[in-house]
């Protein structure tokens, strides 16, 4: 029992510690006391209340301090002192000041920061808040429709949040007694799953993820959020893909790009099996155009080489129809990947698959260049280049006897060819007994700077989001959303695991006006579907981020099974059925009847029915 209290204290320490590693506060507005008075503090938190331009009081998920508007006229102080004044209530503001003792007799017991203050030298508003529906206040009555209709504005009250931390704090005790004093626990393009309601023509529809929610926790103050979500998506199973499947979801506020990876390092590296060997930190990162340009895909296997190369400088000068050809246009290039010891390993077949493979996929040609025992160079290529050139081509690609090269010409897709190619390449490599890919390995990789939008692959004259339509543009392109939108680089990653995506996310829009915009004028959507949403954006939202790793892929990865059927406990079929309880199944004309639904049955299905 002294082991256990011994373990809560330290964890408590440990939690108080934690809080500031990945944030750019110093202290939470519930831990200030006289011990640290004489400190130089950075506050972030919501205007609770504000007393005739005097003082405020700022709050957060742990607490309330007072903060003095200074009354002097020194450099700086008249534009804080506008600033803190005029700031409506639940605007979100960052205070930079001195914790000082509070002048006799007027310290409130009541509040456990009574004993101080903190006088404020700088301010920032991040975000104003609008005329509020109903006050913040637990003392003040609210009808439950208005509760509901503007929840994220009640998860701001404190008994709102005492529940919830209460909560938190039941399931964490659930989870560690069940995992760690009776053993490990089990964990157990695509469109949303549509459910009836009693309502007629009304749906409810099940999350992809709890993307919207976790959004609308933060601009409710609850700070910080995580959840081992289970999540769905209408969609037929593929090896990597379920219609049900569960993902570790975080999101935080006041947080940037390089404190989310960090939580995310360290979660990995404290979770990883030590069976599985260590894992280093940080990973390195890369960006999207890199990745495409060095690997064919924004999933870079970074386990071993074989990397796209641009040649195009060596045969800019050749008299090569084709190569001159491609680069004529504005973005064209020449580019190759070397398949080491090609023609020890691969045969003749395998060669015209896998051009075959670029063809049928890509409907992009490839060229081979084959290095012989001599060093000599065999395509039909060489009687186009000289001595010089074929020289410049072994050293550009690092070309070693017996490999063989394969070439693509073009303006985009040949990069995406060959990243194709490079993975086919090495699986016949290793079907035919050489190891390129360690098994036992683990390769974490950062993938960041994505673009914000994509071309849509149906028109690509219209735009559509690269992420999600949340996705906070990258400060340095900020001015670009609203003049060329297509060179928009998104403060969107996704973390790298052996080639598999096994985590994704994104700093989120925190201002309502840019929000609308994106929806609206970019990706040309209807707005009105989204505008719980935007108007909770207006009401003083924080800036935020998260991420979400996918739990059913990183643990295959971490087992190494062909699938992720084979480490969730009742999966689905590859269709999508549950063939243990053979769902879906058909129901009765009088179980639709309370839902005012009717099935139009195909007709093939109707013979069937009939026979």
């Amino acid at each position: 029992e002294g082991k256990l209290i011994i373990f809560s204290v330290l964890s408590a320490k440990a939690i108080r510690d934690y809080i500031y590693t990945f944030v750019s506060r110093t202290n939470t507005c519930g831990e200030l006391r006289s011990a640290h008075v004489g400190q130089k503090v950075t506050l972030y938190g919501w205007v609770q209340y504000q007393r005739q331009g005097l003082f405020l009081v700022l709050r957060d998920f742990h607490g309330l301090t007072q903060v003095i508007i200074p009354q002097d006229e020194v450099s700086g102080h008249s534009h804080v002192k506008e600033l803190l004044s005029n700031a409506p209530v639940e605007s979100v503001v960052r205070v930079t000041g001195t914790v000082s003792p509070r002048p006799l007799g007027q310290q409130n017991p009541k509040m456990p920061t009574g004993d101080i203050e903190v006088k404020a030298e700088t301010a920032e508003i991040l975000n104003s808040c609008k005329k509020l529906p109903f006050e913040i206040k637990d003392f003040i009555k609210k009808s439950e429709a208005l509760r509901m209709q503007y929840r994220y504005l009640d998860l701001r009250s404190s008994r709102l949040q005492a529940n919830l931390r209460l909560r938190s704090g039941v399931v964490m005790r659930m989870r560690e007694y069940l995992c760690n004093l009776h053993g490990e626990g089990l964990l157990a393009g695509a469109k949303e799953f549509l459910v009836p309601s009693r309502e007629a023509g009304k749906f409810y529809s099940l999350p992809q993820s709890p993307q919207q929610f976790k959004q609308l926790l933060m601009i409710g103050g609850l700070d910080r959020y995580f959840q081992v979500a289970r999540c769905y998506r209408d969609e037929g199973s593929r090896p990597d893909r379920q219609p049900e499947f569960t993902q570790i979801d975080i999101e935080m506020s006041f947080v940037d790009q390089a404190g989310i990876q960090r939580l995310i390092e360290g979660l990995l590296q404290h979770s990883w099996p030590e069976d599985r060997g260590s894992i280093v930190t940080p990973f390195p990162s890369m960006t999207y155009e890199e990745a495409l340009a060095e690997y064919g895909t924004d999933k870079p296997d970074t386990r071993f080489g074989m990397k796209i190369v641009d040649i195009s400088d060596v045969l800019r000068g050749s008299n090569i129809h084709f190569v001159q050809n491609a680069l004529s246009y504005p973005h064209g290039s020449i580019r190759a990947i070397c398949i080491p010891q090609g023609m020890r390993y691969l045969t003749n077949k395998d060669l015209e698959s896998l051009k075959e493979s670029a063809k049928s996929q890509f409907n992009q040609e490839i060229m081979e260049i084959i290095c012989r025992p001599d060093g000599s160079l065999k395509s039909l290529l060489t009687k186009f280049l000289g001595e010089k050139k074929q020289s410049e081509l072994i050293q550009a690609l690092n070309m070693q006897e017996d490999d063989v090269v394969l070439l693509a010409a073009g303006e985009h897709k040949q990069c995406s060819a060959l990243g194709a190619l490079r993975l086919l390449s090495a699986d016949l490599l290793e079907a035919a007994g050489l190891t390129l890919r360690d098994p036992t390995a683990f390769h974490f990789l950062w993938v960041v700077d994505f673009p914000l939008f994509l071309p849509k692959a149906e028109n690509p004259t219209e735009l559509e989001s690269a992420h999600h339509p949340f996705t906070a543009p990258h400060p340095s392109d900020a001015s670009l959303l609203y003049s060329d939108p297509t060179k928009v680089r998104s403060q969107h990653y996704d973390l790298v695991l052996n080639g598999n995506e096994v985590g994704g996310g994104s700093i989120r829009i925190h201002s309502a006006e840019q929000q609308r915009f994106v929806l609206e004028k970019v990706l040309k959507e209807d707005s009105e579907v989204l505008s719980h949403l935007i108007e909770a954006l207006e009401f003083g939202a924080p800036p935020h981020g998260g991420i979400a790793l996918g739990l059913d892929r990183l643990i295959s990865l971490i087992v190494d099974a062909p699938s992720i059927r084979d480490v969730i406990a009742f999966p689905k079929s590859f269709r999508g059925r549950d063939l243990m309880g053979n769902a879906p199944d058909y129901v009765t004309p009088e179980e639709l009847e309370p839902y005012h639904i009717q099935v139009s049955w195909p007709l093939e299905e109707k013979e069937a029915k009939k026979n």
